[in-house]
């Protein structure tokens, strides 16, 4: 896959958009600004198709935002979720209806960059962005954009959108900020037919030994995807959790194909989307859930968000207008996406705190598990949710203050202060 990056009479080419990294995220964004029959360049420094750490989920929300006519890959349709508390009281509910579907990840991220091409983008792979530059010698006009990869070429844009994941230098540019960090491991286990089968449209999710922390086993055929989540600091207890979680299912004695770990990163709430001409989408940005930490439905639509307002980035003819098209994604994001986040944060928080309160409402309580249902089927968002239930919203409220109240009262507690000075000496 290969772009020329100058016309025919030799003069540089100046693209319309320029995307680097080809996940979810910036495939959606190339997508959304090449079918309106801009110039569009996506760039990713893998060659394609390529692994990524990912349960391969695929809820409502990102249904509901992949292109027209795009054919999901599903492994497995999930009609069923085990839930049980680091092991123990397990309970299983089921739905009529699908709750959500299991994909691999290569072959999704492959399908959404070839939709992107079938609209008119244009891709090269294998290259590496080293950086962006808005003003300078390589800049030739306050409208442009140079993006620089690692060799010395240059690449000129009205936009560029920065899709480049969890650790992106085009976030860096932008200057986003984070305010919490977890850590997933995952391994993808092959196992017989029987297991498998044993398996099948069922999944599994553990609340965790760890604060704020889960296990998921999610059946892909012939292939278990099984991954524990906790916060960054706690490598050693997550990779034992996973271990024994592994052991605990029965799967110690069959090898995996891939074991793998990454960082998930969550944006601060005054964090920002943008600098100049150039936007930040999905986990550039730091867009994803807090609680949950699902992240395929906000870069798919962080990223048509991205790829909408980076057209309109393009066609400003100054350096006012390019910041107030800036300004309206950023106002649509928070509007929709940030407000998500909000209510995720708050879940979040009393989750660490009460895991058990979680379990028994989605095991023993109704109206939780049908909300369970309306999320994960696209029904409606938990921010949806929250707000049209006064009562949920004053049980959040209640539980803030008590979470609040339990923190000042370890602050005052001797053991607890002595606790946390030896950790922090």
């Amino acid at each position: 896959m290969s772009g020329e990056n100058s016309s025919a009479d030799g003069e540089q080419r100046v693209w319309d958009v320029v995307v680097v990294g080809a996940g979810p995220a910036g495939a959606s964004a190339a997508y959304a600004a090449a079918v309106t029959g801009r110039r569009v360049l996506l760039l990713e420094k893998a060659e394609l198709p390529r692994y990524k750490t990912c349960g391969g989920g695929i809820i409502g929300p990102s249904r509901d935002a992949l292109p027209p006519g795009f054919e999901l890959p599903f492994r497995d349709r999930v009609h069923a979720v085990t839930f049980s508390l680091n092991g123990r009281f397990t309970r299983t509910r089921r739905s009529r209806q699908m709750l959500f579907g299991l994909i691999n990840r290569p072959e999704f991220d492959q399908r959404l960059v070839e939709h992107a091409q079938k609209a008119g983008a244009e891709v090269r792979t294998g290259v590496t962005v080293s950086r962006v530059e808005q003003h300078g010698s390589v800049v030739p006009d306050r409208r442009t954009v140079a993006v620089v990869l690692q060799g010395g070429e240059t690449i000129l844009a009205r936009a560029v959108v920065g899709a480049d994941g969890s650790a992106s230098r085009i976030g860096a540019h932008v200057g986003v900020k984070l305010d919490q960090v977890d850590l997933g491991l995952e391994a993808e286990i092959p196992v017989p037919e029987t297991v498998a089968e044993d398996w099948a449209g069922r999944v599994l999710i553990d609340w965790g030994p760890i604060p704020g922390s889960y296990g998921w086993v999610f059946p892909k055929g012939d292939t278990l995807t099984v991954g524990v989540i906790s916060a960054r600091g706690e490598g050693a207890a997550t990779k034992r959790y996973l271990e024994d979680f592994i052991a605990r299912l029965g799967l110690a004695g069959f090898e995996p194909s891939v074991s793998s770990g990454h960082l998930t990163r969550c944006r601060a709430e005054d964090s920002p989307l943008s600098r100049g001409r150039v936007l930040v989408c999905g986990d550039a940005a730091g867009l994803l859930e807090p609680w949950t930490r699902e992240g395929i439905s906000f870069a798919l639509r962080s990223g048509r968000l991205a790829g909408e307002w980076a057209v309109r980035v393009a066609e400003a003819h100054d350096a006012v207008d390019a910041r107030r098209q800036a300004l309206n994604y950023a106002f649509a994001i928070k509007a929709g996406l940030g407000t998500e986040m909000s209510v995720g944060r708050r879940m979040l928080k009393m989750f660490e705190r009460r895991p058990g309160l979680f379990h028994a409402a989605l095991t023993g309580f109704r109206p939780s598990w049908n909300a369970f249902k309306d999320i994960t089927q696209g029904v409606a968002s938990l921010a949806e949710l929250v707000r049209s239930n006064p009562m949920a919203d004053r049980v959040l409220a209640l539980l803030d203050r008590r979470a609040a109240e339990v923190v000042e009262d370890e602050k005052a507690t001797p053991d607890a202060k002595d606790a946390e000075d030896a950790v922090t000496s």
